[in-house]
């Protein structure tokens, strides 16, 4: 297995820019790994392949308005901060601009002075930087990022959003990631409110997007590539609600890979079932895994020799995937964060 055999060629017109309107009108590649056959629908339709009894799980994370735009104390250079992840009260994991020029020590300031932050370390593993972070009015480090940062599109979408809700989904809540679980995007509530209708139930899981979720695998071998951890949660009764639907004989369908590896790094080999976990999890999908919790998977079309790709393949087959992946490139559907869904089932 090699980086090559995960590659495509994805023309830039077929990258979307913007969503769907509404979410729920984008195209669906049903794909039946048993079958191997492919049916063209809309996402809208997705409940005619899910019974009563099937088990939908969401990613209910939202994405922080993470990039901060500031200016270095000392000369008043400009400076860009991208928030990765909260280490502790106020410290944050972050990607910077211009790097070289942001070394421990240097303290940029944000949103007119209402807060500052301290580099303090440099991350050898991501190039990145440790940050402290200060409030100077009586708002919190968080509440000020959410009132005057800006939504960290993927590097892929030049245009502008019109309504920063548009990369939200309709059921996240707090406010974790550096990016959205882009398959729950095409999600409507009105849409949801029919699977419960027709007896289909749903469950929650948190995992924490981070930006290594875009990063193409640069290594030719795949196994060598690092994935960064990410912060996950799979409550109790998520959990009860996973063993409960496949212990009678229900799908469990994931949304995102995000959902999917959080499920599975929650699945307990030893007793066959997911049990309630909360940690960071570096969980590398490749082809060959084992699956325990899910059953079918809602998907997005990826970036080519990426480690979501990797997972989907490793889900449906590499054969299988690259097969649909060559349709869905012929029949112009819309590709990436903001484009058309895929169901394995």
């Amino acid at each position: 297995m090699r980086t090559a055999d995960f590659d495509y060629e994805l023309p830039s017109g077929l990258i979307a820019q913007s969503p769907a309107e509404p979410r729920d009108s984008c195209r669906l590649l049903v794909v039946d790994r048993a079958s191997g056959q492919f049916d063209h629908r809309r996402f809208s339709d997705l409940g005619e392949y899910l019974d009563p009894g099937d088990l939908v799980v969401l990613n209910e994370t939202r994405v922080l308005p993470a990039r901060l735009h500031g200016y270095k104390d000392d000369t008043g250079g400009a400076a860009e901060v991208l928030l990765l992840r909260e280490r502790g009260e106020g410290t944050w994991e972050a990607l910077v601009k211009p790097g070289r020029r942001l070394q421990p020590g240097v303290k940029v300031i944000f949103g007119n002075g209402s807060l500052t932050g301290l580099i303090v370390a440099v991350l050898e593993d991501s190039g990145g930087r440790l940050i402290q972070f200060t409030s100077h009015t009586g708002a919190t480090v968080r509440q000020i990022v959410h009132e005057i940062g800006e939504m960290p599109l993927p590097p892929y979408i030049t245009r502008p959003l019109d309504d920063p809700e548009k990369y939200q989904t309709v059921f996240g809540t707090d406010e974790r990631s550096a990016a959205a679980p882009t398959a729950g995007l095409h999600f409507t509530t009105a849409m949801l409110e029919r699977l419960t209708a027709a007896g289909v139930h749903t469950a929650r899981v948190d995992l924490d997007v981070g930006l290594d979720t875009f990063r193409p695998v640069s290594e030719e071998d795949p196994a060598e590539h690092h994935i960064h951890t990410e912060r996950f949660r799979v409550p109790s009764w998520t959990a009860e609600s996973v063993n409960d639907a496949r212990g009678s004989g229900h799908k469990v369908v994931a949304v995102g890979t995000t959902a999917v590896r959080a499920l599975e790094s929650a699945y307990d080999e030893s007793a066959e079932k997911v049990v309630a976990a909360e940690g960071d999890t570096s969980l590398f999908i490749l082809p060959g895994f084992r699956f325990g919790a899910v059953d079918a998977l809602v998907t997005n079309f990826h970036v080519p020799r990426s480690t979501l790709l990797m997972l989907v393949s490793a889900f449906a087959g590499r054969d299988l995937m690259m097969r649909a992946y060559s349709v869905a490139l012929e029949e112009r559907y819309r590709f990436l964060s903001f484009g058309d869904a895929m169901l394995i089932l």
